[in-house]
């Protein structure tokens, strides 16, 4: 009996320019506001009005019919998704180095799991950061009620505690679909860089579930991380790689349309770079919608080969830290105020 070796494939991802203001070399992504914009989305005629007049619709419903006739006008193998790519708000490693100035951040504190006053191992939220997942909330609410946005269909997060208690608190609440609830996965690739920093090493799975009931966990999900290692870093190709195959498993097993993502600022950055997008940096608590298209392709991917990791550079004593900003002052000393 002769075998039958399957065909070789790969998604191809392309992120289509022209629909949000993110999309544009002319967007300034270090004062652009996504809440005061609409969440970026171009004010835009469309030609896929067949169906209809679109004269008193929303510029959301425009788009959104837009997406649906992409999508039913699309070859075999193609499709269209929207994501909604959030980054966590900030947390306590994020006042810590800027408490502490990056260069020592980086060499000797991260290494630690706090500093007797707060703790930044797999950081939780500070009340600012909880401030600005509120922040969000009440915009999403704002946006459903003004815009009729369509709202994520399904929503994932990564393991990492400041993601989890952001995705809890932005969507908590929220007039969603009663067939498309706020229940999210816990998606192990979906978390920050992986770096010999505690703020990267996530906590048991038994804790994530005892402090998010209503959180599911993806298929094979392991009690203890399995990723972070205290001496070693992940390299950028090999972290792309993580963030394709992440994307790979989205696009293969859910159908759904408009898909929330709650990740990290490096994360955030690698699926963009894996997705074509424009580098697009996120502040805290900060969303960014990405139309992309996903074509399944035969043959074998013509993607770089990964670099592994490697040894994190460490130093016995932290480096004297540079004379910080006003606003690093006043963040840094927020946090150790913070008990």
């Amino acid at each position: 009996m002769s075998t039958v070796l399957a065909t070789p494939s790969y998604i191809k991802y392309e992120s289509v320019a022209g629909y949000f203001l993110q999309d544009l070399n002319s967007t300034n992504d270090t004062t652009f506001n996504f809440m005061t914009t609409n969440f970026g989305l171009i004010n835009r005629t469309y030609t896929s009005s067949s169906n209809g007049t679109t004269e008193n619709q929303t510029q959301w419903e425009r788009f959104a019919r837009h997406v649906w006739q992409l999508n039913a006008e699309s070859d075999y193998g193609v499709e269209y998704k929207v994501l909604f790519i959030g980054r966590h708000g900030e947390g306590y490693h994020n006042t810590a180095e800027s408490y502490y100035g990056t260069p020592a951040w980086n060499c000797y504190y991260s290494q630690m799991d706090g500093n007797g006053t707060v703790t930044w191992a797999d950081a939780q939220l500070t009340p600012n950061g909880i401030t600005q997942a509120q922040a969000v909330n009440a915009f999403w609410a704002k946006e459903i009620t003004e815009q009729n946005i369509p709202t994520p269909q399904r929503f994932y997060t990564s393991p990492l505690s400041r993601c989890c208690a952001t995705a809890a608190l932005t969507f908590t609440g929220l007039t969603l679909p009663a067939s498309q609830p706020f229940i999210p996965e816990v998606k192990e690739l979906l978390r920050e860089w992986i770096s010999g920093h505690t703020c990267d090493r996530r906590s048991n799975m038994s804790y994530i579930a005892a402090n998010y009931p209503t959180f599911t966990f993806e298929e094979g999900f392991q009690e203890v991380d399995p990723l972070w290692k205290a001496t070693f870093v992940e390299t950028s190709s090999a972290q792309n790689e993580r963030s394709r195959s992440v994307l790979d498993d989205i696009f293969m097993n859910d159908p759904s349309t408009y898909i929330s993502i709650t990740t990290h600022s490096g994360e955030a950055a690698s699926i963009m770079s894996v997705l074509g997008h424009r580098p697009f940096s996120l502040s805290t608590g900060a969303v960014i919608p990405i139309l992309v298209r996903a074509e399944t392709v035969t043959g074998r991917p013509p993607f770089p080969t990964w670099q592994p990791w490697t040894v994190i550079s460490t130093c016995a004593t932290p480096p004297p830290s540079p004379t910080p900003t006003t606003d690093e002052v006043q963040s840094g000393a927020r946090m150790m105020r913070i008990q």
